[in-house]
């Protein structure tokens, strides 16, 4: 069982460091050898956690999906207003960018920008599966409670993940005259108002 424990923890560390790279300096540009040298470790043990550059990658974004997934279903799970929920989410989800800011960097600077390396396995919204269900069942728990309209959950899935997206691309362009979170309760007011049953 502790063995167990520290191969877990080993790979998140893997994991960890990759993500870092990855978000500064790229896919193409991050090697294996800078992952195992950052850590400490050598190439052929790195073999041991993650068959290749590709398989970390997508790994990455699964595991990227379940650290937002798990917080959008915390909220869900919370005894408040949808509106309010709403707003917690749009807080959350600034918060978790401005605290592990590579996360999202990986996302816009890996995963929309290589597309090529996550066709296998990774291909529409598998490697961000937990997002996308903690947030189709939070769009149905508001809709099956008479907060939120019934509509397409593309749509919707674009109305509360666009504004976040060009919230945090603004960021990194350095054009926001205040901090994102700042903005977080005017985007959950937006978001709330184009998802509200009239």
């Amino acid at each position: 069982m502790l063995r167990k424990q520290i191969r877990k923890r080993r790979k998140e560390e893997i994991v960890n460091v990759a993500l870092k790279l990855f978000s500064e300096k790229g896919f193409y540009n991050t090697t294996i050898p800078d992952i195992a040298q950052a850590l400490g470790m050598s190439v052929g043990n790195f073999y041991n956690y993650f068959e290749s550059k590709e398989e970390l990658a997508k790994y990455i974004m699964q595991y990227s999906s379940r650290i937002l997934g798990e917080e959008i279903r915390k909220i869900s799970e919370m005894n408040i207003s949808t509106k309010d929920k709403i707003i917690l989410l749009v807080k959350r989800f600034i918060e978790i960018a401005e605290e592990r800011s590579e996360l999202i960097e990986y996302f816009l600077r890996v995963f929309l920008s290589n597309r090529e390396i996550f066709k296998e396995g990774c291909e529409g919204f598998l490697c961000v599966s937990d997002v996308v269900t903690e947030l189709m069942l939070f769009l149905e728990e508001g809709a099956r409670k008479g907060d939120l309209k019934q509509q397409d959950f593309f749509a919707a899935f674009v109305t509360v993940m666009g504004p976040l997206g060009g919230l945090i691309f603004l960021k990194g362009e350095n054009v926001l005259p205040k901090r994102p979170i700042e903005y977080a309760k005017e985007i959950g007011e937006n978001i709330w108002q184009a998802l509200k049953k009239n």
